[in-house]
């Protein structure tokens, strides 16, 4: 399918797409004009916004829910395609499932990318720079420096003042959002929504610009709105980190020596056990030879303390599915053997062979899973201008490592990449957030979200008279981290009959990391 083969309209039209296999049929999709600057609606100047739709399969049809993956970044061309009848199956299949990747990602174009040429971002990843900040005493001045520079980069092929990084606000996300939905249903109906993680800011975003519109609303792995778009100091996000990297020491140790691989007598031990590696493994990288077959790497690899947080770092999102893994790794590195630790990751790498000769045409690129460069373009609009300078830096990234003792030198280069940002929106959304919807959101939060701590839910939740924070106890980031049909159960309840958990309603996950029968990453 190329979405090429789609003409773009000013009002929504549906066309067959995605045919193939045939797991994949009932999908519709559409390319929308809608105006580049919403302050000014009668200028010229477009994007196009690339939307799917999986169609119910049960009549009467209820009509159409929107969902958000999340992000920013995240398409939900792709999230929808590949995942959509998971949702339908929670909901109804009376439902229609609805997404699009929002302006600047994905399928919708103009595209934000930094790099004119895939190998020119290749390139600029393979030098120097790329620790984690507390991997040496001189790693924050230095990345600061790294990020100001692909600022720089990056606001000139946009173009700067004149270009597209104006308009990538969530403000003109939900509006854009708004107008899907008018397109859909007309401007009566209200929107019904199911946004996960950065999804959440463009629900609460939506609910906060239009509180009449809200139909069903929820927003499950909480960004607190108030961080996202009010403050500098953005520390709130790693509120519940380290209760996810004990959730790993404790049931690494419940599951015994047979099922987890970095076992220790308690789960105390275990945490040492890490320490100890990492201390290690920061003094002395583990080795990978180069290997002449498919299974190991061509060119000799150093694992290095940096390598491991960022592995701890992904492996926090999904515990249940990644934990059993990362332990292996984890043992194979205390003995010297990074093999292991290559395989694993290789999993979440791209293809090594890229081509060196650019692409040239103006058709829309294959949506993918994130368009890399939109998640800074966007959290850097969203966010209060960016007035670190490196020493004050510093004292940042100390705060977030105080806070997430293992992988905070991971997580505190989140807001790093709007060092050296000029570029402005044109039309920024910060609040107020306390609003009467139309109807109550559903807030939805696991016990211990690594980068969505449950405190954020809470937070946000106080600003909306009537909603619910449904907690589910489980480790990981959004619910989906972990399958419960008590939750489940609740969200299908909230969305067909408008019915709101009680307050302190807490579920229950299916399973637990380390469990019998849960399979790991190679099982996926």
């Amino acid at each position: 399918f190329n979405w090429a083969d789609i003409p773009p309209s000013r009002t929504l039209q549906w066309h067959p797409c995605y045919t193939t296999p045939p797991n994949r049929s009932g999908l519709d999709c559409a390319r929308l004009y809608i105006p580049l600057d919403w302050l000014s609606p009668s200028s010229p100047h477009r994007v196009i916004l690339a939307i799917i739709r999986l169609r119910s399969t049960s009549q009467p049809s209820r009509g159409p829910i929107i969902f958000n993956p999340g992000g920013p970044g995240g398409s939900g061309i792709w999230a929808l395609r590949d995942h959509g009848r998971d949702l339908q199956a929670i909901v109804g299949e009376d439902y229609d499932i609805v997404s699009f990747d929002p302006r600047g990602v994905g399928a919708s174009v103009p595209r934000i990318e930094c790099w004119g040429r895939q190998t020119d971002r290749v390139f600029w990843e393979m030098q120097d720079g790329a620790d984690v900040l507390d991997a040496h005493g001189g790693a924050v001045y230095g990345a600061f420096a790294r990020a100001a520079a692909l600022s720089r980069v990056c606001e000139g092929a946009q173009g700067g003042e004149e270009g597209l990084l104006r308009y990538v606000s969530t403000a003109s996300h939900a509006r854009d959002m708004l107008e899907i939905w008018e397109q859909m249903l007309g401007k009566e109906e209200g929107l019904r929504y199911w946004g996960f993680s950065y999804g959440t800011v463009l629900g609460g975003t939506f609910a906060a610009m239009y509180p009449q519109k809200v139909e069903r609303m929820v927003c499950d792995g909480n960004v607190d709105l108030k961080e996202w778009y009010q403050t500098v100091d953005y520390v709130n996000f790693v509120r519940d980190t380290d209760k996810v990297m004990e959730a790993f020491y404790f049931f690494c140790h419940q599951a015994g020596p047979l099922r987890c691989g970095f076992w220790a007598e308690t789960p105390g031990m275990i945490r040492n056990r890490l320490k100890d590696l990492l201390a290690q493994i920061r003094i002395t990288p583990v080795l990978v030879p180069s290997s002449p077959t498919d299974s190991g790497p061509r060119l000799p690899e150093l694992v290095t303390y940096s390598h491991v947080v960022r592995m701890l770092t992904t492996a926090l999102y999904q515990p249940i599915h990644r934990f059993p893994r990362v332990a292996s790794v984890l043992a194979a590195l205390e003995a010297g053997d990074g093999r292991p630790y290559q395989a694993y990751t290789s999993l979440d790498q791209p293809p090594s062979t890229l081509p060196f000769c650019p692409t040239e045409g103006e058709n829309p690129p294959t949506p993918s899973e994130d368009t890399l460069d939109a998640f800074d373009a966007i959290l850097c609009s969203d966010g209060e201008p960016f007035t670190y300078t490196p020493t004050s830096y510093n004292t940042y990234t100390q705060s977030i490592l105080n806070l997430s003792t293992v992988v905070g030198g991971e997580q505190a280069t989140t807001r790093l990449s709007c060092a050296g940002r000029t570029v402005r929106p044109k039309w920024r959304f910060s609040g107020p957030f306390e609003w009467n919807t139309s109807f109550p959101i559903l807030f939805i939060n696991n016990i211990a979200d690594n980068v969505t701590p449950l405190v954020s839910a809470r937070n946000n939740s106080a600003g909306f008279p009537g909603s619910v924070v449904l907690v589910q106890n489980s480790y990981g980031h959004t619910s989906l981290a972990a399958a419960s049909r008590c939750t489940a159960g609740r969200v299908r309840e909230y969305f067909r009959e408008g019915k709101m958990p009680l307050a302190g309603t807490v579920c229950e996950g299916d399973g637990v990391p380390f469990g019998e029968g849960v399979v790991g990453d190679e099982g996926e």
